[in-house]
């Protein structure tokens, strides 16, 4: 009889259930990241704000599935800037709170990945409950961008600078996990350095 750790069909099924299921936690916090549903309710990156977002998953995903040098980390700066690529590029969002935000999603995507690559789905079980209950909201306040090239109108009008930019104070759908889950808000100075998980 051959031993189960032993074969490596079961290694590879093993690996393809832990990347399935990192998949799915990683569209579960996109899911339910605040500035994001804001984003895509509001059209902020114009009417493909979903498949914008759709993107956005499928590039996190590529970003901790592809293939790298042996024992090469992942940097969460590198996690971070992909989300605020998307967010401020694309999405036209400035979330006006010196990155922080965007902190906490790569935090909590990067202590998933942990997780689920030791077998540990805690966290998308979590989720996945988090996602059965009803949305508290909250408050915050976004910036939409209002670049020329996505608004002719603003850019007939010869308005430049800070007449570009929208403010939006909200109420915005916000699901939030408790801090009771193991999860914790780790503040840094962004950009500073980089930083591995």
């Amino acid at each position: 009889m051959v031993d189960e750790g032993g074969d490596p069909r079961n290694a590879n099924g093993a690996a393809a259930n832990h990347l399935m299921i990192l998949k799915e936690g990683i569209y579960l916090i996109l899911s339910r990241w605040a500035a994001l549903l804001f984003a895509v309710e509001n059209e902020s990156g114009g009417r493909g704000s979903r498949q914008l977002a759709d993107q956005l998953a499928s590039d996190v995903y590529s970003w901790f599935t592809k293939q790298r040098k042996a024992n090469e980390p992942l940097y969460i700066d590198d996690l971070e800037n992909i989300l605020d690529e998307t967010m401020y590029a694309h999405l036209h969002i400035d979330m006006n709170d010196d990155g922080v935000e965007i902190e906490e999603v790569a935090e909590k995507m990067m202590i998933m990945h942990e997780e689920c690559m030791e077998g540990n789905y805690s966290s998308v079980e979590k989720l996945r409950r988090a996602a059965a209950e009803p949305c508290r909201t909250s408050s915050r306040q976004y910036i939409i961008r209002q670049d020329d090239d996505l608004y002719d109108d603003d850019a007939s009008s010869g308005s430049g600078g800070d007449d570009n930019m929208m403010m939006v104070d909200s109420p915005v759908v916000r699901r939030t996990i408790d801090d009771d889950d193991g999860w914790t808000v780790v503040s840094s100075n962004r950009r500073s350095g980089r930083r591995n998980r």
